[in-house]
């Protein structure tokens, strides 16, 4: 990485990454299990514990729509993703474009005004707003970035999310033989019209086009592969043997496992699979930030010094 971006502004526009993406990740999986609350065949519960939320054993359609989607000051809630992208993309509006930053700041304050139309026409519209919003954020992000360090961590940050979360809808929603399931969670990915195309709505192909196919952008494959080329451009190589950078060798070997499995049997080791990847973001993760967001005191001062 290069000296001259601050660990502080490196570790924001890497959060920024994953704030945005987990709002869209967090809408696409609600408005799917919506859809499967109206035909009883949504645990609520579940879903919300996949999320990280707790204090509610079983709670209401009501309940898991103000929680995920409108509670700002719940950092795992649409809102609060948001919040939490758009505040600190304020501090670094020196480095993103000002295509990105209003982008954020827009969708930060239009959202009241999207839930009072969610709260008396229904959240699908809401939760179609984030999506689009996410999709321009990240749009205007290729587009009017330089393919820089800053860049990078935002894609970075935005690779390890997804990754985890296409894990964790795998686990909530995996039911083989279930057709309306599969299709819905395809919905939850964004995957459904790619895998359509693709396998021609075969369901048996779903685990397979999700998690190893290399040319959708959304599958866990694609996003494994994009998170080791960006450390390996922020962190080049020297080594004549082994790997010192433990995020890069622990995205490396769940992607080689992924990149070598056995198709025929995907679906048996899908629980350790999931397993695998859900523990290699949180080990990634916290490599990244020991190598890359380090915190020193000089004089009295916080500093913070970019990982090289």
């Amino acid at each position: 990485m290069t000296r001259e971006l601050l660990s502080r502004i490196a570790e924001t526009l890497y959060w920024i990454g994953r704030y945005v993406e987990r709002s869209d990740d967090i809408a696409r999986l609600l408005d799917v299990s919506l859809h499967r609350a109206l035909v009883g065949d949504e645990d609520w519960a579940a879903v919300f514990a996949t999320l990280g939320h707790v204090g509610a054993e079983s709670p209401t359609t009501e309940v898991m729509v103000q929680r995920l989607a409108y509670d700002s000051d719940t950092p795992g809630s649409i809102a609060g993703c948001v919040r939490a992208a758009r505040e600190n993309a304020r501090g670094v509006r020196e480095i993103v474009s000002s295509e990105v930053w209003e982008c954020l700041n827009v969708t930060w304050n239009q959202l009241p005004l999207r839930q009072v139309g969610a709260e008396r026409l229904g959240p699908h519209g809401y939760l179609r707003y984030v999506r689009e919003r996410a999709a321009l954020f990240f749009g205007l992000a290729d587009a009017t970035m330089s393919r820089d360090d800053g860049w990078r961590f935002i894609v970075l940050g935005r690779s390890l999310e997804r990754v985890d979360m296409i894990a964790r809808l795998l686990t909530v929603h995996h039911e083989p033989g279930h057709a309306a399931n599969w299709r819905l969670l395809l919905e939850a990915c964004g995957a459904d019209e790619s895998f359509a195309r693709t396998h021609r709505g075969d369901s048996r192909r779903v685990l397979e086009f999700l998690l190893l196919d290399r040319l959708f952008p959304r599958s866990v494959m694609h996003a494994l592969a994009t998170a080791e080329q960006c450390l390996a451009e922020l962190t080049p190589d020297h080594d004549r043997a082994g790997m010192s950078d433990s995020a890069r060798a622990a995205i490396g070997r769940v992607r080689m496992s992924l990149e070598y499995a056995d198709v025929a049997d995907l679906d048996d080791q899908r629980p350790e699979l999931l397993t695998a990847l859900q523990a290699v973001c949180v080990i990634a993760s916290e490599a990244i930030t020991d190598r890359f967001f380090q915190h020193v005191s000089l004089g009295g001062a916080t500093w913070q010094t970019a990982g090289v």
